[in-house]
């Protein structure tokens, strides 16, 4: 059994070329570990994570550019994201941590391995692949502001449901802690082949899939995982998000996985 963190994270920034970079901090006296949440998301979707690893593990739960209590960058470029992470890293005094990323999140963490691999002792990758092509054109039809918090979720419709972290109120209404041309902006910039930094290192590494998944095929998880060294595949019974669908499958294989290192 693992001993829970009693106390609330702490949040604190970086400021970065006059942009704030804000995270969560879980604490904890054990070794670190970076957490990369995908499109629409922030870094307190890892906080049931956060207490199920409990003392073992110093979560640091980033909100990555553009997203929850991060300020906007001037683009949404792939170089971008991995260099934020490695700022947070290296503010923190942090030269080797396990780096769990979902989705967009779990792109970046593999390109900060390949790209800084002096920073990242092992990977979990959560529900995406070595290939992306998507579109997030779709959020541009949400309502940017509300009169009211009941008048944006209905306007949000069934995508509410998993925006819920996401409200804010704002000075002119309520509101989404993101720009939704942005998030359409920063997927086109994610899309492509990124199997030269997939396979660029060779650190123990947990690929997660969810076996509903409409992101990540079987197949394609399977070759991701055959072609890299050091990689393990589990499919547990979700979606995309597995961290959120089944949080304690999801803790538990990483904490099995965690084990090893």
């Amino acid at each position: 059994m693992t001993s829970a963190i009693s106390t609330e994270p702490k949040r604190a920034a970086v400021v970065v070329a006059g942009r704030r970079l804000s995270y969560l901090d879980f604490g904890g006296a054990g070794r670190p570990l970076l957490a990369l949440h995908g499109h629409f998301g922030e870094g307190r979707t890892f906080t049931r994570l956060a207490r199920e690893l409990g003392e073992s593990w110093r979560v640091i739960a980033l909100d990555q550019r553009g997203h929850g209590h991060s300020d906007r960058p001037a683009d949404f470029s792939r170089t971008g994201y991995v260099e934020d992470a490695a700022t947070v890293l290296d503010h923190l005094g942090i030269d080797g941590a396990v780096v769990l990323g979902h989705s967009l999140g779990g792109v970046n963490a593999f390109q900060l391995a390949a790209r800084f691999p002096g920073l990242v002792d092992a990977l979990i990758v959560e529900d995406i692949g070595a290939e992306v092509d998507d579109d997030l054109s779709f959020c541009l039809s949400w309502p940017r502001r509300a009169p009211t918090r009941a008048g944006l979720l209905e306007g949000l419709g069934p995508s509410a449901s998993y925006l819920m972290d996401a409200v804010r109120e704002h000075a002119d209404g309520w509101g989404l802690a993101f720009e939704a041309t942005d998030m359409r902006d920063s997927q086109q910039h994610l899309n492509g082949d990124h199997w030269d930094d997939w396979l660029a290192g060779n650190c123990p590494a947990l690929l997660v899939r969810g076996s509903r998944s409409t992101v990540l095929s079987a197949e394609h998880a399977k070759d991701m995982a055959a072609r890299r060294p050091h990689t393990r595949l589990v499919e547990l019974p979700a979606g995309h998000t597995v961290h959120e669908s089944v949080p304690v499958e999801f803790a538990a294989v990483v904490r099995e996985f965690l084990s090893t290192l």
